[in-house]
């Protein structure tokens, strides 16, 4: 049905902008599929809706300047390589538990309540190559700890 209204019911220009439109309706749908986020501890699988930081900018701005985070969400960072991590909290206004995952979707160890506007260096115990921000408390409240599964198409993806 919309093929035969858009093939005869639009002008040339009108019909492009439609199909324009409706292209990138369906590529933010994909997108945000692909932001959703499990994490997988003794007491159950928790679901996160995540923003991505996959490049340097991306990763360098992170959370900073963030008045506020809405509960069940956070940011996944993807680094390039396998790699000892260092995260600060510089510019960073509300407090974050820090996960370091493995290129394998484990967890390798947890920084909780990282103190924020601090620009004390926050290290992995571990080569990493994600680490994913969520609200401070989310990690104690899921009884995350090391070995505990992260579920995500960037982590599984790769």
């Amino acid at each position: 049905m919309i093929i035969s209204f858009l093939s005869t019911s639009l002008i040339p220009a009108a019909r492009q902008c439609l199909i324009a439109l409706i292209i990138v309706l369906v590529g933010t749908s994909f997108a945000a599929a692909n932001d959703r986020l499990q994490v997988v501890t003794e007491a159950g699988t928790f679901d996160y809706r995540v923003e991505l930081a996959l490049t340097n900018r991306e990763r360098a701005v992170g959370l900073m300047h963030r008045e506020w985070m809405a509960p069940d969400t956070g940011m996944l960072f993807r680094f390039d390589a396998v790699k000892p991590v260092a995260m600060w909290m510089r510019n960073t206004l509300i407090p974050l538990d820090m996960i370091f995952i493995r290129d394998d979707g484990t967890v390798a160890n947890i920084h909780r309540n990282a103190e924020p506007l601090s620009e004390r260096i926050i290290h992995s115990a571990e080569p990493v190559l994600f680490v994913l921000e969520l609200n401070a408390g989310d990690a104690d409240r899921m009884g995350l700890k090391p070995g505990d599964e992260i579920l995500h198409p960037v982590i599984q993806g790769r």
